[in-house]
């Protein structure tokens, strides 16, 4: 990709003179003007024969950087354009608006935060505003304005989203991401308070109903002792219950786990989720208990401090080739976990399902709030107690029985 206007030539590179740790290349955007350069990140890494395979390859996950490269490449490229059809160009000027994101209109916007989370290897997040872009754009087109988006305009996406038979969990999701957006947009000054649509007396983004996902200690034991003779059925249900006995973890935290975060008996690591989110590193340690060590057996690497404890990934995966292989083993354990639902007569198992059910067997069997917020790894109690917001209805309700048992 290469793109020239008035002596200012863009083109998409591999810089070969800075290898990462890896052994993998970072792929840049050079700006070339008057003998001088300047380099912008893409988020993307490739080896030399990757980098050579790209133009043309089928390969799904070389289609999708491709494409990620050519969205940072546009964003660039356009603003060099713009700057240019002004006669205003200059490295400083470009470099104020893809700071500040390549602010002409909401998608590009959003691309250039994709590229950023990209850049720091934040594949998830970047899926996630990548979705919400593709919605906005099948609803509004894609040179979305900013000064288009009232507390009107949002209600009809809204509604937009529910013609597409989104959730309201999913809705939500959409609405808080675009919000993110536009928080930005007003921090920079693009847009001015009077035009932000979100927050109270303007638009509200409602919150999903939460399924009542937690299990009891009886349907967790029937689970636990299930048997099919099948081996694949026996490794994800192992799977299933090491993540609901090490504190619910999370399946981007179980992959990544190692042999050398076993510290006289406990599991100690830090949630990705909020490792880039608050200011202190705040480590979750979980008692490696004799059915979690069991699986471990089973399942389990050779154990040697360097070497990741369960057989996911090798290490030289590239932060969206962990993204997929996580994502691969979700689905395949939940998909064996309703398998065994239907089995047991038990609805709703998945790896989310572990989660809920370690918090709501602790707070059934009296163990406080703190406690229970703490071994999650939350940053507020508030998120906890929206993690037990069933368990509550669930006391509600059997009170309420027992008013008229007479």
């Amino acid at each position: 990709m290469q793109y020239s206007k008035d002596g200012i030539t863009v083109a998409v590179v591999l810089d070969k003179y800075k290898p990462k740790r890896n052994g993998l290349y970072p792929v840049r955007i050079r700006v070339t003007y008057r003998r001088q350069r300047q380099y912008y990140p893409t988020g993307k890494d490739l080896t030399l024969e990757q980098w050579e395979r790209i133009p043309l390859t089928r390969n799904r996950d070389l289609k999708t950087i491709r494409e990620s490269i050519a969205n940072s490449f546009d964003i660039v490229r356009q603003n060099v354009d713009e700057l240019a059809t002004l006669a205003g160009f200059s490295f400083e000027a470009l470099n104020t608006r893809l700071k500040s994101g390549a602010t002409d209109t909401i998608n590009t916007a959003f691309r250039a935060k994709i590229a950023d989370l990209n850049e720091q290897n934040r594949v998830g997040n970047a899926i996630v505003y990548n979705n919400v872009l593709k919605g906005l754009e099948r609803f509004a087109g894609d040179k979305i304005r900013f000064d288009v988006v009232t507390v009107e305009w949002v209600k009809k996406y809204e509604k937009f989203l529910h013609s597409e038979d989104k959730t309201t969990s999913t809705i939500g999701i959409h609405l808080r991401t675009l919000r993110t957006i536009l928080n930005e947009a007003r921090r920079s000054g693009i847009i001015k308070e009077s035009q932000y649509p979100f927050g109270r007396g303007r638009y509200e983004i409602q919150a999903g109903e939460g399924r009542k996902l937690a299990l009891t200690l009886d349907q967790i034991g029937k689970i636990a002792r299930y048997e099919d003779g099948s081996d694949a059925t026996a490794k994800y249900r192992d799977y299933w219950m090491f993540l609901y006995l090490c504190n619910g973890i999370n399946m981007a935290d179980f992959v990544k786990l190692k042999y050398g975060d076993i510290v006289n008996g406990e599991l100690c690591f830090v949630r990705q989720k909020t490792e880039r989110t608050t200011r202190t590193r705040k480590e979750i340690h979980v008692i490696v208990s004799e059915p979690m060590q069991k699986i471990i057996d089973r399942r389990g690497n050779v154990p040697e401090p360097d070497n990741y404890i369960f057989p996911v990934l090798t290490g030289n995966e590239t932060a969206l080739e962990q993204k997929r292989k996580t994502q691969y083993l979700t689905r395949a354990i939940n998909k064996r976990m309703t398998m065994i639902g239907k089995a047991l007569g038990i609805d709703h198992i998945s790896t989310y399902t572990a989660r809920h059910s370690f918090a709501t067997v602790l707070k059934r069997s009296g163990a406080n709030i703190a406690y229970i917020s703490e071994s999650l790894g939350h940053q507020d109690l508030k998120t906890t107690e929206n993690y037990l917001a069933s368990f509550e209805r669930e006391e509600r309700e059997k009170n309420a029985e027992l008013l008229t048992k007479f």
